[in-house]
C-alpha cells in the first residue's frame, strides 16, 4: 500500500486551522494534512513588536519536527512569522512554502493600488514587504496603502467580536475607496470582507484558499511535470 502523504502545517494561532482543513479535502484530496499550534509565537513577536530569535528558533524546531514526522511539505501559516520561517526552510531537505506568496503574486498582478489591511502591526508590515518584494522581483511599480484596524485584534481576543467586526469592516470601506485592490493581511479578517458586498467594491483576496491552490501545485510539482501541469 503507498504511504499517505503528509503535509504539516505550522500555525501561531487557532484561527487559521479550521480554514485549511476545511479547504483541504477539495483541493489536496488524499493528503494527510497535520496542523502544529503554537500562539507563544504571535504574542511573543507582538509583545516585542518584531519577530525575536527565540521565536525564529522556536518556528525552526517545530517546521524540523514537521520534516522528522515525514512531511513532504511544510506549510507556514503566518504573516507575521514569515520572514523567520525563511530561516527555517534552510535548516530543511524539504520545501516550504508560505501561504501568503500565491496572494502577494496575485495581488501584483491584478493591481497597482494595493491596499494591505491587518489588525496587528506585526503582521500588517511583513506582508507589505512581502507584495513590495513580489513587485520588485515582477518590475512592476505599485503603491501600497496599508491599513490598520486599531483595536480589532484586541477586541477579538475578549470576545467582543462585534467590536472587531465593526472596526474592520470600517477600514475595508474606508481603504476600498483609496485602491484597486485589497489584501487582508490576517484570515480572521476575511468573514468581515465577505459580508460587506458591494461597500467594498473592489477586489479582495485572502490567504487560506490562493495558498492552498498554491500548495496542491507543488505538491503536484514533486511528482514531475505531467502532475503539476494537471493541477495548474
Amino acid at each position: 500500500m503507498q504511504k499517505q502523504r503528509l503535509v504539516v502545517a505550522v500555525h501561531t494561532g487557532p484561527v487559521t486551522v479550521a480554514p485549511l482543513n476545511a479547504l483541504a479535502p477539495e483541493l489536496i484530496p488524499g493528503v494527510r494534512l497535520v496542523n502544529l499550534v503554537d500562539d507563544s509565537l504571535l504574542k511573543d513577536t507582538m509583545a516585542a513588536g518584531r519577530v525575536t530569535p527565540a521565536v525564529t528558533r522556536r518556528l525552526s524546531q517545530y517546521m524540523t519536527i514537521g520534516q522528522e514526522m515525514g512531511a513532504a511539505m511544510i506549510l507556514n501559516c503566518c504573516s507575521s512569522v514569515g520572514e523567520a520561517s525563511d530561516v527555517g526552510a534552510a535548516l530543511l531537505d524539504i520545501p516550504v512554502l508560505k501561504i501568503d506568496v500565491a496572494m502577494a503574486e496575485q495581488a501584483v498582478a491584478r493591481a497597482s493600488r494595493i491596499g494591505v489591511a491587518a489588525t496587528v502591526q506585526t503582521t500588517l508590515d511583513p506582508t507589505a514587504r512581502l507584495i513590495e518584494a513580489t513587485a520588485a522581483s515582477a518590475g512592476k511599480p505599485v503603491h501600497l496603502v496599508k491599513r490598520l484596524c486599531e483595536g480589532a485584534f484586541d477586541a477579538l481576543l475578549a470576545g467582543d467580536t462585534a467590536t472587531h467586526d465593526r472596526i474592520v469592516a470600517d477600514a475595508l470601506v474606508a481603504l476600498a475607496a483609496e485602491v484597486d485592490l485589497i489584501v487582508l493581511a490576517q484570515v480572521s479578517m476575511g468573514r468581515v470582507a465577505d459580508g460587506l458586498g458591494d461597500a467594498v467594491p473592489v477586489p479582495v483576496l485572502s490567504s487560506p484558499r490562493l495558498g492552498m491552490e498554491r500548495l496542491a501545485q507543488r505538491l503536484a510539482a514533486l511528482d514531475g511535470p505531467a502532475h503539476a501541469q494537471a493541477a495548474a
